[in-house]
């Protein structure tokens, strides 16, 4: 292992080792290692992949929680009931949204936030689902604030 740490071995604490096989795993998400240890030949897997960084929820409430794939696409789901658009552009919406978030470093992010990302993703993927999106995330009291938020979605195509 030129360059980097040593593998210690669990069966005799020896700290050389070499690698005999190397596959991905986990659709490329991780690599698995078979290695055999320098001066006892014991067999031994190892795991590498990438660290996660952890990503916190602001709720509206204050209270915070652990990111979680499955709202944010169950809300686009929602949105898109019934209207002409494949799971597959679905959960490659779902992939940017999770990209932008964790490519932007931060550890705690608001559902706002988030709410307006997916808002933005909507309204180029599906108008109706849009304003179904927006009805509930931004909680229309009275059909004049529903109206408002298509005068806006109408002026901007023109």
């Amino acid at each position: 292992m030129p360059g980097g740490a040593k593998m210690k071995c669990p069966f005799c604490d020896y700290y050389e080792t070499r690698v005999v096989d190397s596959r991905p795993t986990d659709e490329g998400q991780a690599i698995r290692r078979r290695r055999e240890c320098i001066r006892c030949s014991k067999r031994f897997t190892t795991y590498e992949k990438i660290e996660g960084i952890p990503l916190i929820i602001i709720k509206k409430d204050g209270n915070r929680e652990p990111y979680d794939r499955n709202k944010v696409l169950n809300g686009i789901l929602k949105a898109c009931e019934k209207r002409p658009v494949p799971l597959s552009t679905i959960e490659g919406t779902v992939d940017e949204i999770e990209r932008a978030l964790y490519n932007s470093m931060e550890k705690e992010v608001t559902s706002q936030h988030i709410g307006e990302i997916i808002m933005n993703k909507l309204k180029n993927m599906d108008e109706v689902a849009y304003v179904r999106f927006a009805s509930v995330y931004r909680q229309f009291k009275d059909i004049n604030t529903f109206m408002e938020e298509l005068k806006k979605l109408l002026n901007e195509e023109e």
